[in-house]
């Protein structure tokens, strides 16, 4: 009798709809065809002890199964339901021809049947709905995370007797409900750190507003202790709320990379990565012999921090270049081409010399004016041409800490981004890729970053001056027009210019140099 399941593979962020064939013939032998890796291969061991613990077996029959379609390679052993089912049906120990190809079926068996989760559920039932399947069946851990999709039935199990009974006898399983947009709007605003924890630094909090208004990258640069990563981890609470749009795109990187919990369902904040300095490339940027999204696809449409940015490899570093610029990542393998969003913020926390004391008001540095060369070269000039803002940090006094009074919270800094940022969404509506001030390209800099006479004399001034670098010249204006957004301004004035001017430390000749 030949039977067919459903299941789907997961390519990138996608699902692709496999069709499982299995036919049970005369004979002896089992065969499994369709380019099934070692641990799809090894479901037949599974399967086999988890359907004696429920008084069922493996015919001892011909039993062949194909994978469709056939030159898509099979991973991992989400397939062990999927294929369980497809036996039980077409050797006839259980009813259920008629009703299977309703749902697509997937799930990792243990020895005694219960069942283990699986990863990239959401971008499957989202596949699911779109071929008009009447549901889902899958472990219960996965559930409520495929539930978030609505207009399909998503129906969590523990073990496959429940299958079973659901097939052969009619006994129905509960299905998982999610209400998503309660989900998202309960979820919205849950932050764990706060802006109004911070007291002082001013001038840094500043700084994140702008960069957050505009999506701009930024490094902070300070001694120990002054609070760079302590500010750091405050950016995603002041970033605009995801849309529903941006949260499910970003649910459905962390489901394909197995990130999802149990409890969870929708990511509903910006996400917040920060890897050590030790991260591989790979890592960093994903990819492997079955490419999994890596640190950069992970903080999507949220924030990539890197703390002691001096420390990561050159070569680490480097990879992030072309993702910084085209906000993907495209990994190319002999047979397929996989490719991860990578839409982030890019934080960058650094000491400014060896000891870590340049500039330190309290304590000498040791370091000579090479040595703190040499350390700045760690990072190369393109990927410091990424960064829009360089902004120094100064440690906090004794007493400044003890009597400063508490700062805005970061909901009233939220409120003036999110004026800032629906500005550039209307700016920029005609543009499908473009949503912010720091994706804007030389066109549409042309087109509103334009500045008057005054203002180019300013900036050609600084540029003389201070010993700024050519590249800098975009990204001050791109600051520049943030600036002039989060006031409300249709024009970039000579103050707007001259705040920007100023968030370009590492440019200036004199960095460095005593």
């Amino acid at each position: 009798m030949l039977i067919r399941t459903y299941n789907c593979a997961l390519m990138g962020v996608q699902a692709i709809p496999i069709t499982i064939e299995v036919n049970v013939d005369t004979g002896i032998n089992f065969f499994l065809v369709g380019l099934p890796d070692s641990a799809v291969k090894e479901s037949q061991q599974r399967i086999d002890s988890a359907l004696k613990c429920h008084n069922y077996r493996i015919p001892g029959k011909k039993i062949i199964i194909n994978m469709a379609p056939a030159d898509i390679r099979k991973e991992g052993s989400a397939y062990d339901l999927t294929l369980a089912i497809g036996i039980l049906i077409a050797s006839e120990q259980i009813k259920g021809a008629d009703k299977v190809e309703d749902y697509y079926i997937m799930g990792e068996l243990s020895l005694d049947g219960t069942l283990q989760p699986v990863k990239g559920v959401l971008p499957i039932a989202i596949e699911a709905r779109k071929r008009k399947k009447k549901g889902l069946i899958l472990p219960i851990q996965n559930a409520r995370e495929a539930a978030i999709v609505s207009d399909i039935e998503v129906l969590g199990v523990e073990n496959i007797k429940q299958v079973i009974d659901f097939f052969d006898k009619d006994i129905p399983i509960t299905p998982t409900v999610v209400n998503t947009r309660e989900e998202f709007q309960h979820q919205l605003n849950r932050y764990e750190y706060d802006f109004a924890d911070v007291k002082g630094q001013q001038n840094i909090k500043r700084a994140l507003e702008i960069a957050a208004g505009g999506g701009h990258n930024v490094i902070l640069i300070g001694p120990p202790g002054s609070g760079k990563t302590m500010l750091a981890k405050r950016l995603p609470s002041i970033l605009p709320p995801l849309t529903l749009s941006e949260a499910l795109e970003t649910t459905k990187i962390h489901s394909v990379a197995g990130k999802m919990s149990r409890y969870s369902s929708l990511i509903s904040v910006r996400p917040f990565r920060a890897p050590h300095h030790t991260i591989s490339d790979v890592a960093l940027v994903g990819g492997g012999s079955h490419p999994q999204p890596g640190e950069i696809s992970l903080a999507h449409n949220g924030v990539l921090f890197a703390d002691e940015l001096t420390e990561f490899k050159r070569q680490t570093l480097e990879v992030m270049r072309q993702p910084l610029e085209d906000r993907c990542v495209t990994i190319a393998r002999s047979k397929y081409t996989v490719e991860f969003p990578a839409s982030f913020m890019f934080i960058a926390a650094m000491n400014p010399c060896p000891c870590g004391n340049y500039n330190n008001p309290k304590i000498a540095c040791t370091c000579t004016p090479e040595m703190v060369q040499k350390y700045l070269n760690k990072i190369s000039g393109p990927l410091m041409d990424r960064i829009d803002l360089h902004v120094e940090v100064a440690p906090l006094s004794t007493e400044e800490l003890a009597t400063a009074p508490t700062g805005e919270s970061s909901a009233e800094i939220r409120e003036r981004v999110i004026k800032a940022r629906q500005i550039q969404e209307v700016r920029f509506a005609e543009y499908a890729d473009i949503h912010c001030n720091a994706q804007m390209n030389t066109k549409l800099m042309r087109q509103y970053c334009a500045i008057d006479a005054e203002c180019t004399e300013l900036l050609k001034n600084a540029m003389d001056r201070l010993g700024l670098s050519a590249r800098a010249y975009d990204r001050i204006l791109k600051v520049a027009r943030t600036i002039a957004d989060l006031e409300g301004s249709a024009n970039i004035e000579t103050s707007h210019l001259s705040e920007a001017i100023n968030f370009r430390s590492l440019d200036r000749d004199s960095w460095g140099k005593r």
